[in-house]
């Protein structure tokens, strides 16, 4: 099992990573939460693993957050229907907090907007993770003791509102993060529909 690597960080888009480790550059997939926290290319990477293991290929997914790897870890193993690429839209599509959020709180609706997602899939998610045992009570003290920043609630219900419009997950991530970087640049606190509107400027 590789459960880190840790070496220079040569490509980085989106959705995956190349780490050169001692001249062997491993092709890591990543969601975009963990696309926001990377190094510039070129400096040193420490990123945490998943390593599946496939008749045809053993893929490695990556995480710059234990957090992230064990929500990951949580919805493959323990959540029916959730396969690697699943788990990786979540953490593309909500932060880990919300998450776990909206899973104490039984809000579907929320889950549902993921892309890739959807209701039943929500439902599922919510049925079979609050069933384990002691999960709802662990995650309803970490929400309440970690509660997501106002920046986190803004990113999140402003590209989910893209892509309820139509844009891509990637895109619309990448357009309400500049939009926010534009807002705090000139000192004002936008809204979600604020941020929204700038976003739609940058997409058209």
């Amino acid at each position: 099992m590789i459960t880190f690597l840790e070496g220079t960080l040569t490509e980085s888009l989106p959705t995956q990573v190349v780490v050169n480790v001692h001249g062997v550059g491993y092709e890591v997939l990543i969601p975009l939460s963990s696309f926001d926290k990377l190094p510039p290319n070129g400096q040193p990477i420490k990123i945490l693993t998943h390593l599946q293991v496939r008749e045809d290929a053993h893929i490695l997914y990556g995480f710059m957050t234990s957090a992230e790897r064990d929500l990951f870890r949580l919805l493959i193993n323990h959540v029916s229907g959730i396969g690697p690429k699943l788990g990786l839209a979540v953490l593309s599509g909500m932060t880990v907090s919300n998450f776990k959020s909206a899973v104490v709180n039984s809000n579907t609706g929320l889950i549902a907007k993921i892309s890739g997602l959807g209701k039943k899939t929500a439902e599922r998610i919510v049925l079979e993770l609050k069933d384990k045992l002691g999960i709802a009570a662990a995650w309803e003290a970490a929400s309440a003791e970690h509660a997501p920043s106002a920046d986190d609630l803004r990113i999140n219900d402003a590209v989910l509102a893209l892509i309820s419009l139509g844009y891509k997950q990637m895109d619309a991530h990448k357009a309400v993060k500049r939009a926010l970087a534009d807002s705090g640049t000139a000192g004002v606190t936008a809204s979600v529909e604020e941020l929204v509107r700038q976003a739609l400027k940058l997409l058209i």
